[in-house]
């Protein structure tokens, strides 16, 4: 199976790109929150580094960004993260809506101890 990808496109700039990521399950149906904040994690770091190449990768914080799952018209669903930088859309990913909807909620509202001092 191809690995997932996200389709990023940066504020200010009049193209999209689209990624492979890495390091994700194909398998939606088996993932547990850890492999949801890996996907938003990537997502995050994806837009970063369209944005920044070549840069240093930041510590990421699950917090101040705007997400959706969406149905894709291919079948699945798919994930929609907006900050300022812009946006990022992920999948199709074979899982139910409210089900991916409610693990994202889970893994967002969560705020691991070193997030006290960065915002992604």
């Amino acid at each position: 199976m191809t690995p997932p990808e996200v389709d990023i496109w940066i504020r200010g700039t009049n193209h999209a790109t689209t990624l492979p990521l890495a390091g994700i399950a194909a398998d939606a149906r088996q993932w547990t929150d850890e492999d949801v904040r890996r996907l938003l994690t990537e997502m995050l770091l994806a837009m970063d580094r369209e944005k920044n190449p070549g840069g240093d990768p930041p510590t990421v914080t699950l917090r101040g960004f705007s997400w959706i799952v969406s149905p894709d018209d291919r079948g699945g669903v798919l994930v929609h993260l907006e900050m300022v930088t812009g946006t990022a859309s992920a999948g199709p990913f074979a899982i139910d809506e409210p089900l991916l909807s409610a693990m994202i909620a889970r893994v967002v509202g969560r705020v691991p101890p070193q997030a006290a001092s960065t915002v992604h």
